[in-house]
């Protein structure tokens, strides 16, 4: 629709001259807009009025003079209220499916905690208990979310703030359904600073043309806040894409920008919590209008009866000097009940109640009293029509008699429950958006170090992550490099030929940590990180496919009901377990199939967060025990026999070597013993040696002796000693070297000894 096509009110200033950025039509059109809001809801709007007089005032109620009234309605909404709220919504955060994925579950337990914490910031109980009233009363409550930030020294501080508007506060796009709802306004109350701080830098001084003036609210019920204050409309339109903000008195928007919040229904409320709507329309009709005849009527017989019962005195007339019409009046109106009696002196003017002697004659109060108790007959029935008409039974206003059974108690506990059950259903319905509402602009707005604080979770960053599975790949490729090392040495492939088995072994272990280290690798990677988590909640796309946000119920709990619950929950679960038990035990491959069936027998059941998933992880746990090969009876005897011989076979090879080294230290000590006598013989024959070459010496000194007696008898004796000298020192040193050969030999022969009793390295001598 264009602006030409609005046909403006004659009092909308076209003043385009004083509109920055050409915004003054803009501004007589939801002036205009915000007008025909007002008179499509005009008659509800004053409806409301009388009904909020009639469900309490002050001045009405404190008044002596008021007439008498029985307050039917204040007491059904007494009763009403508690019935249909009476705690807090808590938010409620899964994934929407229940494939178990890290991410998702971290994401959901992070955003659920974080929605938690700002329901108890904004004091979410007294908004929804305002909500709560005006549906009760006026068929109509509203909530409001908005999105604060302020920057406080280096960091800043955010807040989701959830109010409740009051009727008059709230207008909408007149409508048949709520889809169909183009716009909706909210009226904030500010101060001409407020304005000023507020749209100054945006629209100039166009703020100050506002109308200001002390709020109606605040003059009628005495608050202390006298200031002047402008009404501002923050107007969000969905078919503009736009949000407006404009003042009464003031033809110039203060305002307009793209929506601040990307909100999935736009809109920064959700539906409002309605009880009664006229058709096809969005006007809610209250719920004391359809019985506000009999509420007149009932006042109407209160006034009436309570008129009756000031005539409901004892009063007796006797002879006196007055008149008998002012006696009869006098008696009416003395307020003493101590004063009964009444002088008349017309005395025959009685007739014949006088005539007949008696000295006392009483006013006839019988026929007052049937009066009254008929008229009370009447108020009841009245009452008893608009518990019908309401749906309150007597057992929720706590009224029952003791001649009836259980099951009559029992039926009319459902039957008052079933027509009060919409509004409970609205109630949750709107705790539920507002939830949603809530988490989304926390979800997408709020930084990551808020949301952490506010949930107190921790989550490691992908440089955290990116680090640790570095360190573990080095330690695998670390164990990897290793193997194929050994495998090209020499000596180790020697030891692979020698112990295969050993060798096999150790191969395994090595392979077996590189694959517990892979799993870790795998695990860390699985892990949620704070980037992963951010992204999936920023996410406006994919984030609704996978996250469910709900609320719990906002109903008192029956703890009698509740009990019950839990009883029916572990017996449930106790008897599919049992049921099922011999037949996984004879066919494990029916292990998941239990599982699943167990998940489907406790879905009904709402359990806690912790219990779901020990329950999940009891399922994988059987069906993955189920995956696994059965073992053979057979086999495991056969297993088990070969592991003892291995053992018999270790004991013996450490008996064989104990010997053998036993052995091999008895040879080096009988080779040691023979080194040490070979020693010492050849330490005698040097000594012999050396003696003799004493006496060789002592030879030739005898030789120069005789040499110089008797040259020439000396010289041939000194010729044949010569010879025999010679002779004796060539026997001396073939005897030395046959020596020392033989030493050698025996020594040679002790180490061959010795080296050939040696065991092998098969364990063989």
């Amino acid at each position: 629709m264009v602006e030409e096509e609005y046909d403006l009110p004659a009092n909308a200033a076209d003043d385009d001259d004083q509109a920055p950025s050409g915004k003054g039509k803009s501004a007589r059109r939801w002036h205009y807009e915000l007008l025909q809001a007002e008179k499509a809801f005009r008659d509800y709007q004053e409806r409301a009025d009388g009904i909020d007089k009639l469900y309490a005032n002050l001045n009405n109620l404190a008044s002596v003079a008021r007439d008498r009234q029985f307050q039917l309605f204040w007491a059904n909404i007494q009763v009403l209220g508690p019935s249909i709220y009476s705690r807090p919504p808590v938010p409620v955060v899964v994934p929407r499916f229940k494939d178990r994925r890290p991410l998702y579950t971290s994401a959901s337990e992070l955003l659920e905690r974080a929605t938690d914490v700002a329901f108890q910031l904004t004091d979410i109980d007294g908004v929804m208990l305002s909500i709560r009233d005006d549906l009760n009363i006026v068929a109509r409550g509203v909530p409001w979310v908005r999105y604060e930030t302020k920057q406080q020294s280096d960091t800043a501080s955010e807040r989701v703030c959830v109010e409740h508007k009051d009727r008059k506060d709230f207008r909408h796009d007149p409508a048949r359904k709520w889809s169909e709802v183009g716009w909706v306004a909210g009226a904030a109350y500010l101060t001409k600073r407020e304005m000023r701080k507020r749209f100054r830098s945006v629209s100039g001084d166009a703020y100050q043309n506002a109308e200001y003036s002390v709020q109606r609210d605040d003059k009628e019920n005495g608050a202390a806040d006298d200031r002047e204050k402008a009404t501002v409309w923050e107007i969000w339109s969905k078919t503009d894409n736009k949000v407006y903000w404009v003042a009464n008195g003031c033809n110039v928007i203060l305002d307009e920008s793209e929506p601040h919040l990307k909100l999935e229904g736009f809109f920064p409320c959700p539906k409002p919590a309605y009880a009664t709507l006229q058709r096809r329309s969005l006007v809610p009709v209250p719920d004391m209008l359809f019985y506000k005849d009999q509420l007149e009527e009932i006042n109407e017989l209160t006034a009436r009866i309570h008129a009756l019962s000031q005539a409901l005195r004892i009063r007796g007339f006797y002879p006196g000097g007055n008149d008998i019409g002012e006696a009869v009046e006098s008696a009416l109106s003395i307020a003493d009940d101590r004063k009964i009696m009444i002088p008349i002196s017309n005395w025959a003017a009685f007739g014949k109640a006088g005539g007949n002697g008696n000295l006392i004659i009483w006013l006839p109060i019988d026929v007052v009293a049937t009066t009254i108790s008929g008229l009370v007959n009447l108020r009841k029935a009245i009452i008893d029509d608009v518990y019908q008409i309401m749906g309150l039974s007597d057992i929720m206003r706590g009224s029952t008699e003791a001649s009836e059974t259980l099951g009559a108690q029992q039926l009319k506990s459902q039957y008052g429950s079933v027509r009060i059950r919409d509004k409970q259903a609205e109630l949750v319905r709107v705790a539920r958006d507002v939830v949603r509402i809530v988490g989304e602009i926390m979800a997408e707005n709020f930084s990551a170090d808020t949301l952490l604080d506010m949930s107190q979770m921790e989550f490691p960053t992908d440089a955290d992550i990116s680090k640790q599975v570095k360190g573990l790949e080095a330690q695998a490729k670390k164990i990897t490099d290793e193997m194929n090392e050994a495998q090209r040495d020499p000596e180790t492939q020697a030891l692979i030929k020698q112990q295969p088995e050993k060798a096999q072994q150790i191969m395994q272990q090595a392979q077996g940590q590189v694959q517990q280290i892979m799993a870790q690798v795998q695990k860390l990677q699985e892990q949620p990180t704070v980037e992963a988590v951010m992204k999936l909640l920023r996410d406006q796309k994919i984030r609704p496919f996978v996250l469910d946000i709900e609320t719990d119920s906002t109903i008192a709990p029956d703890e009698q009901a509740e009990k019950s619950a839990r009883a029916e929950f572990v017996t449930a679960l106790g008897q599919t377990v049992q049921q099922f038990a011999p037949v996984v035990q004879m066919m494990p491959s029916m292990a998941p199939v239990l599982g699943d069936i167990i998940k489907f027998a406790m879905a009904p059941y709402r359990v806690g967060r912790e219990l779901e998933g020990k329950i999940d992880d009891a399922v994988d746990q059987m069906a993955a025990q189920a995956q696994q090969p059965k073992p053979d009876p057979e086999a495991e005897k056969l297993k088990a026999q070969q592991a003892k011989d291995q053992q018999q076979q270790q004991f013996d090879m450490q008996k064989l070597q104990a010997e053998q080294q036993g052995r091999s230290q008895e040879l080096q000590m009988k080779a040691q013993i023979e080194e040490a006598k070979l020693a010492s013989e050849t330490q005698a024959r040097q000594y012999e040696a050396q003696k003799r070459g004493q006496e060789h010496d002592a030879s030739i000194a005898r030789i120069n002796a005789l040499m110089e007696h008797d040259k020439v008898k000396g010289g041939l004796e000194l010729q044949k000693l010569a010879m025999e000298l010679d002779a004796q020192q060539q026997a001396n040193a073939q005897r030395a070297r046959s020596a020392e050969i033989d030493a050698a030999s025996r020594v040679q022969a002790a180490e061959a000894n010795a080296a050939g009793r040696q065991p092998s390295g098969n364990g063989e001598l």
